[in-house]
């Protein structure tokens, strides 16, 4: 079995990790054997009191991705213009931006 094939058949192709506080994201991008595509988008956070992880899933299929894309840029932007127009989120770019590159130089 290759490294980037599960034993429930699905490949996957492509794997974005985001760290996040307690959390972690995982975007990854995987086919089925029909050669088909979808994304599963997936929430882990670690219990403190036990040291387990905890995590959600979402399933999202190629007919939903414009649909999904729009619904959140506009929930974010809102967000963003009506209800923190104040607020300064290029705090968080740097941020983001050193800890892709510590875990990408690790």
């Amino acid at each position: 079995m290759e490294d980037n094939e599960r034993r429930d058949g699905q490949e996957e192709i492509f794997s974005k990790k985001i760290r996040a506080g307690k959390r972690t994201y995982f975007f990854d991008v995987k086919s089925t054997k029909g050669n088909d595509y979808f994304i599963t988008i997936t929430e882990s956070k670690k219990r403190m009191e036990d040291g387990t992880y905890i995590k959600h899933k979402i399933f999202l299929y190629k007919e939903d991705f414009n649909k999904f894309a729009e619904a959140l840029n506009e929930t974010v932007n809102h967000v963003k213009t009506e209800l923190m127009p104040e607020y300064d989120f290029t705090e968080f770019e740097r941020q983001s931006y050193d800890s892709w590159n510590e875990s990408s130089n690790a």
